[in-house]
């Protein structure tokens, strides 16, 4: 079963069982992506999808970050609720121990030993931990390691 197929059943299940947070989280991923296939004349594909639902989890996080800086616990409790259905679409994210990994054997392949070669790095990092690895994370670790 594709991910949108998967999605489309998702959104039936939970209006059946008046899951509220279920149904907007899945109504909303639906209609970003049928806006870009409309947008482009395209058929999207698996990674694609997946892509649109890491921008959306990405936007939950920050989102998350500004509610707990403003004092606002009921929002990020929506927030949180929203990310845990979003994470359910996507692949098993990544651990920082294996993001690590990946972004040490990508130092070694390239050859990058200074700070001002993290764009290569990030280059080449990057599509191997898409959709499973949050980008600032990526940063994070491989700055840590060119350091």
């Amino acid at each position: 079963m594709s991910l949108k197929e998967r999605l489309t059943n998702d959104l039936k299940e939970a209006m059946k069982n008046k899951d509220q947070l279920r149904k907007n989280v899945v109504t909303l991923i639906r209609s970003e992506i049928k806006q870009v296939e409309v947008d482009k004349r395209v058929e999207l594909e698996e990674q694609d999808v997946i892509e649109i639902i890491s921008r959306q989890l990405k936007q939950r996080k920050d989102a998350v970050e500004e509610f707990e800086k403003g004092g606002r616990q009921d929002l990020v409790e929506q927030t949180q609720g929203e990310i845990s259905v979003l994470l359910q679409y996507l692949p098993q994210q990544l651990s920082e121990e294996e993001v690590t990994k990946i972004v040490k054997e990508t130092i070694s392949e390239i050859g990058a030993n200074s700070v001002k070669e993290m764009g290569k790095v990030m280059a080449a990092v990057l599509p191997k931990v898409k959709g499973k690895a949050d980008g600032k994370t990526v940063n994070q670790i491989v700055k840590q390691q060119l350091q």
